[in-house]
């Protein structure tokens, strides 16, 4: 085995493998793209030669999808993505290994994902569900093409199934305040209330400790979420972004729930000889002060919805009345994109712009005060 780099441009090196195939004994060429120090790339071609001596390394020309597969949840997935989100990624990428799993990673085409995707549609799986697919098979595939173990992302050239359009599910102000009313004395009262108050994350709420929470000020401030997976269980995570991180101003009813829960926690914490509970005590904790579980949750809300005669009410249709009602007050977007804690106001108009009435009318009224009475007076009566 021998191996030397040939520079394409500045930085951009070719390294070129040279070896003799066991069974014909004809000598074979493999090419890699490597970006780096003349230095470095020697190095790389150096580390490449041993792998093939040894026989660690990987064939790209003979590699199956689902071998990449593999090695794209142990070397990218394991060390980029939440616990939670790595879950989903085993899901998806197991519908892929059902269908493309023993395709040449080199020989696939768009075509071969557009049957891929027909066929999952055919299997009775949602458009949404596809798309996902779609995403994580798009985001393996551009790692194999950063890798230099394919040209080209046949990814980008396929497409899945089209949304449906759907709009997103709020409730009026009347219906909350419905909710409320029938929710009032169930444990899950406060968690709802707040949700409709603040706009929270079910997570983002599940994770609020005591000393996040200012009643003096009238604020909370969100520095955590909980995150549940089948793999670790509950943990304490970050916020879904780095906007997550954020301050919120409490309505004043917000308040006085939280004192008067604040105080009941504590009495009931006392009688089970718990002591005071900390400033790191969860707001929303189990009998013995543990962290309520986000899943749990999740299964118990439907039934109690129903039970209350407001089916398909989730907490995530709160968080959107919630931003619906702020919007239909005419608060600007960047206000309510920092209180929701959208990364970009754009992604809160993507969700929201189609509530946004009134501001074409406004628009029409502007340009009439600035021109409309100076077109009367110089129009000659012809219409």
């Amino acid at each position: 085995m021998k191996g030397h780099i040939r520079e394409r441009s500045p930085g951009h090196w070719a390294i070129v493998l040279d070896h003799h195939d066991p069974i014909t004994g004809r000598r074979k060429r493999r090419w890699h793209s490597f970006k780096g120090t003349k230095r470095e790339a020697q190095i790389e071609c150096a580390k490449l030669i041993s792998e093939q001596q040894s026989g660690g390394a990987i064939d790209p020309n003979k590699i199956a999808l689902g071998q990449f597969l593999d090695r794209f949840e142990t070397d990218w997935i394991a060390t980029h993505v939440s616990p939670h989100s790595r879950e989903r990624y085993g899901y998806v990428l197991n519908h892929v290994r059902q269908h493309l799993g023993d395709k040449p990673l080199q020989k696939l085409r768009p075509t071969d994902l557009a049957t891929f995707y027909a066929a999952l549609a055919r299997e009775g799986l949602a458009p949404r569900t596809i798309r996902l697919i779609h995403t994580v098979l798009h985001r393996a595939l551009g790692q194999a093409k950063i890798w230099g173990v394919i040209r080209d992302n046949p990814a980008d050239l396929a497409k899945p199934p089209k949304m449906p359009d759907q709009e997103t599910s709020m409730l009026q102000p009347d219906q909350a305040s419905a909710l409320l009313e029938r929710l009032r004395g169930n444990p899950l009262y406060l968690l709802v209330s707040l949700a409709l108050g603040t706009g929270m994350r079910r997570n983002e709420m599940l994770g609020l400790r005591w000393q996040d929470v200012d009643l003096d000020a009238g604020r909370l401030t969100i520095e955590q979420a909980l995150e549940e997976t089948r793999a670790r269980g509950i943990r304490v995570k970050g916020p879904k972004t780095k906007h997550g991180r954020r301050t919120i101003s409490l309505p004043a009813h917000l308040v006085t729930e939280l004192r008067q829960h604040w105080r009941e926690q504590q009495k009931h914490r006392l009688g089970m000889g718990l002591g005071k509970a900390p400033d790191s005590a969860s707001v929303f904790a189990t009998a013995d002060g543990g962290h309520l579980s986000p899943n749990a949750l999740s299964k118990a809300l439907p039934r109690i919805m129903a039970a209350i005669g407001m089916p398909g009410v989730t907490l995530h249709s709160l968080r959107h009345t919630h931003a619906s009602m702020l919007i239909a007050s005419g608060m600007d977007i960047l206000t309510i994109s920092r209180r929701l804690g959208h990364s970009s106001p754009t992604i809160t108009l993507s969700v929201y712009g189609h509530l946004i009435a009134g501001t074409d009318d406004r628009a029409a009224q502007i340009m009439e005060a600035a021109f409309g009475s100076k077109m009367v007076a110089g129009s000659d009566g012809k219409p």
